[in-house]
């Protein structure tokens, strides 16, 4: 394994360099199924009053749509793994959620704490304050870390990036961190800042990670038409409390990120 230097030197060489912008074909093209887009939703429920009976509710419907997952807080993950557990439906959760601006012993604890309960995706916050205060060895290492605990239960991570408070540069350079970190999945948004997933994000992102990094698009999606525009675009994971409103028409009983 690289010694810690030679991690952050490579995180810096990287930075430096122009990001590579790959063909336009990444994305899917031509008509999306409504079953194609439902495999590719996590079916999401994060607000604080959220209560058990809802959550009840997100995973039969996650069950009856077969969505990709649901994502909620950890202090559901148990009754999630218990509800889903042997079916296709993953349980995913998210970590130092909404701010990104705990320790990073905090987030792998946290992290751990949800694997352990039975999660098998994690949606870590980056640190959006050291990111734009350049210090991209603390941003390497923070995510790193995490990804380290994930993998260590064979689990996805999938580190947010907050985009609307991020210039393009920032952007890209937080992707580049993320690729480096060996971060599975960017994703756009927490749903909780002052906007959410938006087209040029979408693209930009995966025009900067390449092929082989998953792309999320959260926050602000509500119908099926943008949420096909997002994965035409390049994501290939869709973030949203109206999951079903977007597979049938129909309003979710709860929604919201």
């Amino acid at each position: 394994m690289d010694t810690s230097a030679g991690r952050y030197s490579t995180v810096n060489n990287i930075i430096k360099q122009e990001a590579e912008h790959t063909s336009a074909g990444i994305g899917i093209s031509g008509d999306i199924s409504v079953s194609t887009l439902a495999r590719m939703i996590d079916h999401t429920l994060l607000k604080p009053e959220a209560t058990e009976d809802e959550i009840r509710n997100l995973c039969a419907e996650a069950l009856q749509y077969s969505f990709a997952s649901v994502c909620v807080n950890p202090c559901y993950v148990s009754l999630c793994h218990e509800l889903l557990n042997k079916t296709v439906v993953k349980v995913c959760t998210v970590v130092s959620f909404p701010l990104g601006a705990t320790t990073t012993e905090s987030k792998c604890f946290e992290a751990g704490q949800a694997l352990q309960n039975g999660a098998q995706e994690i949606d870590m916050v980056m640190h959006t304050g050291r990111l734009k205060q350049g210090n991209f060895s603390y941003v390497f290492n923070d995510i790193n870390k995490v990804v380290l605990t994930v993998k260590k239960y064979n689990a996805i991570c999938k580190v947010i990036l907050e985009t609307s408070l991020l210039t393009d540069e920032e952007k890209v350079k937080g992707c580049l961190i993320c690729k480096a970190a060996k971060a599975d999945f960017v994703k756009t948004s927490t749903g909780f800042s002052n906007g959410g997933a938006t087209i040029d994000d979408v693209s930009l992102m995966r025009n900067t990670v390449g092929p082989d990094v998953g792309v999320k698009a959260s926050g602000g999606i509500y119908t099926f038409e943008n949420a096909v525009k997002m994965i035409t675009y390049g994501a290939n994971r869709i973030g949203t409390s109206a999951g079903v409103k977007i597979i049938t028409g129909r309003t979710s009983k709860k929604e919201g990120c």
